[in-house]
């Protein structure tokens, strides 16, 4: 997947999950909740690492940091051969080298991230996840409050794009095509309240119905997508691109359109945590000044969605 300084168009999102045939490999299998699966960054700790000092003692004692993700994303964060991998778990291991710690990652559903925060059954969520206002305040779709929210450390950005059925058959160029149309989506995310905003212009503009089929996974939406069920899902354009190129040896979809509304990802953190997202901060600051955090970007083909520097609650 390659991707640019866009991200997310009339909504903000996280980025989407690799097709159901584009990743393979089990991980170890955890008995927290809703969390299924687990790796760990590679790298060793160590207490004379630059930043070992700026972690809250828990972490410093544990040298571990538990990490919250949906390891369905490709190629931000996805399983292969045992372990989960991709621009995330990269990301992480060069954290993981200014903090002397190590980075392990549980994959579950991605709608259930925010939440083993605030339980503390993770530390932080590291999952192409959007910072926006409504997370930052903890609020739902409607605008409820539902938790004390979370702060962002921003790391990298990308835009959304339409991935459609090779060929493009129903010839979907842009969110207007999509009137009198049915869509797949990942439930929970911010693709899917784009598609919820898209339905509610179709319905105003007198354009026809559009119909929204949300799944538990992103993989499933590719599969309708795919089956002629739908005739688009709504991806990071980053993932998109991945899906397009990887998915049936790139004849099983295509992206569509354009890539619009570039947005931060964030790594997540407990409001309450102030200490660790200040050190998280101040490492994704090194690896940036290093070049550790750009050879990633090189290695997954991402240097568009590169950040500058290290940001907090950028999100909109």
């Amino acid at each position: 997947m390659t991707a640019s300084t866009t991200r997310r168009t009339t909504a903000k999102t996280r980025i989407a999950a690799v097709g159901a045939i584009a990743v393979a490999g089990t991980m170890l299998l955890t008995a927290c909740g809703d969390q299924t699966n687990s790796g760990t960054s590679e790298g060793t700790t160590s207490s004379d690492a630059p930043l070992f000092a700026k972690l809250p003692e828990k972490i410093q004692k544990a040298r571990v940091i538990k990490v919250g993700t949906d390891a369905a994303y490709a190629p931000m964060e996805y399983e292969e051969g045992g372990k989960i991998v991709g621009i995330d778990p990269d990301i992480a291991a060069a954290l993981g080298k200014e903090l002397g710690v190590t980075f392990q990652f549980t994959s579950g559903t991605f709608d259930g991230l925010i939440s083993s925060l605030n339980t503390g059954r993770q530390d932080i969520v590291m999952s192409a996840m959007s910072d926006t206002k409504a997370r930052q305040e903890g609020l739902d779709d409607t605008g409820k409050k539902t938790g004390t929210g979370v702060d962002f450390v921003d790391y990298f950005t990308s835009g959304v794009s339409l991935l459609v059925k090779k060929g493009n058959p129903q010839n979907i160029t842009s969110l207007d095509d999509l009137c009198g149309e049915k869509v797949a989506v990942q439930r929970g995310t911010i693709y899917h309240d784009t598609f919820k905003a898209q339905a509610a212009t179709c319905k105003k503009d007198g354009k026809g119905t559009l119909t929204i089929e949300a799944f538990d996974t992103d993989a499933e939406a590719q599969t309708r997508v795919k089956s002629g069920g739908a005739v688009a899902d709504l991806n990071d354009y980053p993932v998109a691109a991945h899906i397009a190129k990887t998915a049936g040896g790139g004849k099983d979809f295509e992206v569509a359109g354009g890539q619009t509304d570039a947005g931060p990802f964030g790594i997540a953190v407990d409001k309450d945590n102030t200490q660790l997202r200040d050190a998280l901060k101040e490492a994704l600051d090194a690896i940036i000044e290093n070049g550790e955090y750009k050879k990633v970007l090189e290695k997954w083909d991402v240097t568009n969605s590169a950040v500058t520097k290290a940001t907090i609650n950028a999100g909109k």
